[in-house]
């Protein structure tokens, strides 16, 4: 099955209450689909069905006049697309893991 890998990047208005529950939502629905790698940007590894259900449910969430959310497909995959300097939160979840 192919797998894209997405950057999503949030901004959420957090001035009143409602703007804050939003902005805890929008975060456990990222974290349901990847992992997070710095306060408000998730890399995920998605299908296409999983990328157009993620967009779904962050949509209902957001307030689209407040909030801004984007979504950056890495072509060349998360290897071959992102540099890191400094610390790396990110985990490969394809490769086996040892504990």
């Amino acid at each position: 099955m192919r797998r894209i890998d997405i950057v999503v990047a949030y901004d959420v208005n957090m001035e009143t209450k409602e703007g804050q529950a939003r902005l805890r939502k929008v975060a456990t629905i990222c974290k349901n689909f990847g992992q997070r790698v710095q306060y408000s940007l998730f890399e995920c590894r998605v299908t296409p069905a999983q990328l157009e259900e993620l967009i779904h449910q962050l949509r209902k969430v957001m307030n689209e006049k407040q909030d801004s959310l984007r979504i950056y497909v890495l072509h060349g995959g998360r290897e071959g697309s992102v540099k890191v300097y400094g610390r790396d939160r990110y985990v490969d979840f394809e490769s086996p893991l040892i504990l």
